[in-house]
């Protein structure tokens, strides 16, 4: 391969990824998908329908993930996600403060992106905070008390801490093999108990979780094997052209925003160029923002709730950042993406996150008690 020909592939990917962000964006958009206003559904009004929307996005996720490994597109191993630790405290804090700061900030960061394409300049502010604190966690000052703190424990495992590993390790099978049978029966059960539930039918509900969960199984693809690279001409290394890790990676949106906010700033630093993570944001907001025009829902929206709400949103999107940096992901980075691929990780940090949401909510209620 020439050097020349990297360029292209590159930019195949790009296109790829910003093409299926738009599509995330526009779903979601469409279909009100958000993993914080399902457990708000949950919780306040005992609804299950958009809760049945991840489940479904995250089974179709997960069986998808399995065949694209099971068919040798992708290689488990070089995710970003994969590896021998499970950083279960970890997992347990930053997805805490995650799912408490999408209470505060009205959204978590995919639906903080969907709401800028649809006018929202509050979710800007959001977005521009979430980036900082994100940014500092990965490499400032909050990365240096993760790392010395919640990053020091966790439990080691021989191989891929997966639940797939685990059932090859306690069957005596291939681990592709085996996280193709967990895939179908963890994943198998969630698209069964969405579909069976009562006037979940809909085609919005439908669009929402196959759609959003074959999304996900697509950037699988797009980066894992489109953008896959078995011997660079230069450094005649292994190379996932575009990604930020240099691994395989997903939809997620925490470190994508402190990306896109480093190379907005840096913008005429030539070694800042886009990323597969740069542009799934920029596509996620272009998509909702041709949804929203399209159905003529978009709307201006600022602050209305006076200091207050300025504060709250403020506090929810630093907690996000540094929270989804902790965790690894948000309710998509973890909750579609990481949780695709069985990670014992990723199943922490889902279950945190939605208790940080819950306490978010008793939190909210209480003010408004106090205040009565």
């Amino acid at each position: 391969m020439q050097v020349n020909e990297l360029s292209t592939i590159s930019h195949q990917v790009l296109w790829a990824s910003f093409a299926l962000s738009a599509v995330f964006g526009a779903i979601a958009q469409r279909t009100h998908f958000c993993t914080m206003g399902a457990i708000s559904d949950v919780v306040n009004m005992q609804d299950w329908t958009r809760m049945r929307q991840w489940g479904l996005a995250a089974g179709v996720a997960m069986i998808g993930y399995a065949a694209l490994a099971f068919g040798g597109q992708i290689d488990p191993s070089k995710t970003l996600y994969a590896s021998s630790k499970w950083l279960w405290l970890s997992a347990i804090v930053g997805g805490s403060l995650f799912g408490f700061g999408m209470v505060l900030a009205s959204g978590c960061g995919s639906k903080t992106l969907v709401r800028i394409g649809g006018g929202s300049l509050k979710s800007l502010v959001v977005m521009i905070v979430m980036g900082v604190a994100g940014f500092a966690t990965l490499k400032g000052v909050t990365a240096v008390l993760r790392v010395a703190t919640v990053d020091q424990i966790a439990m080691d495992f021989p191989d891929n801490a997966t639940v797939g590993n685990g059932v090859a390790a306690l069957l005596g099978m291939a681990p592709v093999l085996a996280g193709l049978l967990a895939a179908l029966v963890l994943g198998g059960c969630l698209v069964i108990w969405a579909l069976l539930g009562k006037d979940f039918n809909h085609v919005d509900n439908l669009l929402a979780g196959l759609g959003l969960g074959l999304v996900v199984v697509a950037m699988w693809w797009v980066s894992g094997q489109l953008g896959h690279i078995a011997e660079h001409p230069e450094t005649l290394d292994e190379v996932f052209l575009t990604t930020n890790s240099g691994k395989i990676e997903a939809m997620s949106f925490v470190a994508p925003m402190a990306y896109t906010l480093d190379w907005l700033i840096l913008f005429s630093d030539k070694s800042k160029v886009l990323t597969f993570s740069v542009v799934s944001v920029l596509g996620v907001i272009a998509g909702s923002a041709a949804s929203a025009v399209g159905t003529r829902t978009f709307r201006w929206e600022g602050f209305g709730g006076g200091t207050e709400d300025l504060a709250n949103h403020l506090a929810g999107a630093a907690l996000m950042g540094v929270g989804g940096v902790a965790a690894m992901g948000c309710t998509v980075g973890q909750g579609l993406s990481g949780i695709s691929t069985l990670h014992a990780t990723s199943f922490v940090a889902v279950a945190a996150i939605m208790a940080g949401a819950v306490a978010g909510f008793r939190y909210q209620i209480w003010r408004l008690d106090r205040a009565a």
